[in-house]
């Protein structure tokens, strides 16, 4: 069976659809009882590269230099819980925060444990050649677009503004084999930018969102003729995904979101005119409009040397110690940024019903090494939740003496992607399965209940 470019296109020229079409198995969910949310939406701000637990949430003052490093705790708003001195916008908002400071896994390198953050499963191998796949298990927003989707007209997954690889693409970042219907609405241009704006979310001059609805109905009339929707799932797909773009393009709300010019300028500036900055402002704006889950992504690689870009990698190249790119590019942008949204949610009367989740794929190991970095760490390190029916001022979980190990409380993956499940009023036992017919429960964790409300 041949597509025409007209399937994918008959919408007049949206660049909404993407050009990847594999065939999909679609979800058999179990019969499970919803339950009640408490979470109307999540933003996952994901901090590629691996984000020192050690520099930032979890420091270990008491520790010989060659663990704690050269930064000094600061006290905060929440009694016996200190951060980096570095953090100090943070340090008045951390009685609106959980910290899990005992996440641990095994996947050591950026592909493999990039997944694992992105989905909640471990992957089949620990290898940086893990290759994207259909075949692998679908990101967290997909799974929510599946069982909890938005109302008609606003896209119940989002993510922005990188696609992230290292070498490769990094796998976990769309549906999977839940199938095209439910990868994000994925916006791959800088919210930071002067001019930017959706220019898939505009209607081409003279035409109106009336003569758009007549021409995908007289499309259907064609589809109909020809059989095309009976014939290939594949094309099935396509039909999804077209009237999903049909009913944003006449949705002035949704597209009204991405008009970040209207904000006031000081709101603006005071979540930092960078490219992570604005789009944690876009974050906001879409939990307004009810989108259920928006990825944000830190930066599209892991990071290296530079100090103006990249991610938390922090090793330490060509002897270039990690306190530079810490001191001058990292921490001061999560300084400004990361509290900002939560106050601005917490302002709005917007995060008691949004969950907001802090977290990289591991964190950085105990001891700061030969060329004064520290390297990739997964046997504890710590995610940051805040809003959405978790606790605040809480501290979940202790690590041992210098951080490497968790000493009490330890939680997985699983268990975090069980316990936002359970927030949206998921139930992370419900099952879907593959394209071979195997079943696959939604997380094989457990809800982390010592951190609920």
């Amino acid at each position: 069976m041949h597509l025409t470019r007209r399937a994918l296109l008959e919408i007049g020229g949206l660049g909404l659809l993407g050009s990847q079409l594999a065939p999909f198995a679609d979800a058999q969910p179990t019969p499970q009882g919803r339950r009640r949310a408490r979470a109307k939406s999540v933003i996952f701000l994901h901090q590629y590269g691996g984000p020192s637990h050690l520099d930032t949430f979890d420091m270990k003052p008491g520790t010989p230099p060659e663990f704690r490093g050269i930064y000094r705790p600061i006290q905060t708003s929440a009694p016996g819980i200190q951060i980096c001195e570095k953090l100090p916008r943070m340090a008045p908002h951390m009685d609106k925060v959980t910290l899990i400071r005992t996440v641990r896994h095994e996947m050591r390198n950026h592909n493999s444990a990039g997944y694992y953050s992105l989905t909640g499963f471990a992957p089949p191998t620990d290898d940086q050649r893990l290759r994207d796949s259909r075949e692998l298990l679908p990101a967290y927003g997909s799974v929510v677009d599946r069982f909890a989707p938005s109302e008609p007209g606003t896209p119940s997954f989002v993510s922005y503004p990188y696609n992230i690889a290292d070498g490769s693409i990094t796998p976990g970042q769309h549906a999977s084999f839940l199938g095209q219907t439910y990868d994000p609405f994925f916006i791959q241009q800088d919210p930071n930018s002067d001019d930017f704006r959706l220019p898939e979310l505009s209607l081409p001059a003279g035409l109106t969102a009336q003569r758009l609805q007549n021409r995908r109905e007289m499309m259907n009339l064609i589809d109909r003729s020809t059989e095309i929707l009976d014939i290939s799932a594949r094309a099935r797909g396509i039909d999804a995904l077209n009237q999903r773009a049909m009913t944003m393009l006449t949705s002035p709300r949704f597209r009204r979101a991405f008009d970040l010019s209207s904000e006031p300028i000081n709101v603006r500036e005071r979540y930092g005119r960078t490219p992570y900055g604005q789009s944690c402002l876009l974050a906001r704006r879409l939990v307004e409009v009810g989108v259920k889950f928006i990825t944000v992504y830190f930066a599209a690689s892991i990071g290296g040397q530079s100090t103006v870009s990249g991610g938390w990698d922090t090793h330490g190249f060509n002897n270039v110690p990690m306190y530079p790119i810490l001191d001058n590019y990292l921490l001061p942008i999560t300084d400004w940024t990361l509290p900002t949204l939560i106050e601005d949610l917490h302002s709005r009367g917007l995060l008691d019903d949004t969950l907001v989740v802090w977290a990289g794929e591991f964190g950085r190991g105990p001891r700061i090494n030969n060329i004064a970095g520290r390297d990739h760490w997964p046997q504890c390190y710590t995610v940051l939740m805040a809003g959405g029916g978790v606790r605040g001022g809480h501290v979940h979980g202790v690590s041992d003496r210098i951080g490497a190990y968790p000493s009490r409380d330890a939680v997985r993956p699983e268990d975090l992607s069980a316990t936002m499940y359970h927030l949206l009023g998921i139930d992370p036992h419900t099952e879907i399965r593959d394209p071979l017919n195997r079943p696959w429960p939604l997380s094989t964790g457990s809800v982390i209940d010592g951190i609920l409300q």
